[in-house]
């Protein structure tokens, strides 16, 4: 299973992974020692000039240029260590292997959708073990974070312009990927997974995704609702989240905050994904964002027979 998890870290799965944590248990060990240092000197003087007697005086004490010199010059080289140290990673971490695999990412309230250059389309990411893998990612609303603990690497994901991100997953495993920065109602909702293959069967994995001609509309559109991440808000079993549940949903009578009702047909199942604050339901909020407007027509049509077929 590869380097396992710690108290202060999780398991290791990355190139950088290594020169990260060397980097932070080297901080932890000298804070540590510095810090037992100065508190137990702290007691040991408290103890050694206590106050004995009411005829106590505080006696002159000589100054030592060797102790004076030490607690400058010693903190001046452990910043510089650390500093050097840490930029070396930096470097690591920010500049990416010129033949690594790219793949695009858009960040929404509240998914990820994983774009490959064969067309194939995912919610969760797919990537080949030992093989560097550089994400150019999006955000199609407000400022999400890009995590992944056990790779050791993140980065904040901008609307209006890209940033960029690289590891090389060491061993094939899954693991997860989640939003590290604030962005919603559902933002602790917004998690996936990172699925790590062989390279033989990432090549058969972007083969079997990259073609949809044979899928029905519903199958479709059971696909968007994993990849536009409708499943952190809408359930498929009559359990309520933060938006209606999608089982038995079409069909029924929806009665909204103005007093007005209308029956979920197609029409509605559309116009409640294209611009959902236009009717919003009694018991829910404004919540989902109108980025679903800029679906194309094929697939909102797809979303619609899948929302019809629960």
């Amino acid at each position: 299973m590869g380097d396992q998890g710690t108290v202060w870290l999780p398991e290791a799965a990355s190139t950088v992974a290594g020169d990260v944590d060397a980097l932070f248990y080297f901080i932890l060990w000298v804070s540590t020692i510095l810090f037992i240092g100065v508190i137990g000197t702290m007691v040991l003087f408290a103890w050694r000039f206590r106050r004995r007697s009411s005829q106590d005086r505080p006696q002159p004490v000589r100054e030592n240029k060797l102790i004076e010199a030490s607690w400058i010059v010693v903190p001046t080289l452990l910043v510089a260590i650390v500093f050097v140290w840490g930029f070396r990673v930096f470097l690591e971490l920010g500049i990416a292997p010129p033949n690594s695999y790219e793949i695009d990412v858009r960040a929404r309230k509240w998914s990820w959708l994983f774009e490959y250059s064969s067309g194939a389309q995912s919610s969760e990411l797919h990537v080949p073990v030992h093989r560097p893998v550089k994400l150019r990612m999006i955000s199609e609303d407000v400022i999400h974070s890009f995590f992944v603990p056990a790779f050791r690497v993140k980065a904040d994901v901008f609307a209006g312009r890209y940033s960029y991100v690289w590891f090389e997953a060491t061993r094939q495993d899954t693991f997860v990927v989640a939003c590290a920065e604030y962005c919603g109602m559902a933002h602790s909702q917004m998690l996936t997974r990172v699925v790590v293959h062989s390279q033989d069967d990432f090549e058969n994995w972007l083969a079997n995704n990259a073609a949809d001609a044979d899928m029905t509309p519903a199958e479709r559109g059971e696909r968007l609702y994993s990849q536009q991440g409708c499943f952190a808000c809408h359930s498929l079993d009559g359990i309520e989240l933060t938006g209606p549940s999608f089982q038995g949903l079409a069909g029924s009578t929806r009665m909204f905050t103005d007093g007005t009702s209308a029956e979920a047909d197609a029409n509605y199942l559309r116009q409640a994904i294209v611009n959902p604050a236009a009717e919003i339901v009694q018991g829910y909020e404004a919540l989902m964002p109108g980025t679903y407007s800029s679906l194309s027509a094929a697939d909102l049509d797809a979303l619609v027979a899948f929302i019809e077929a629960q």
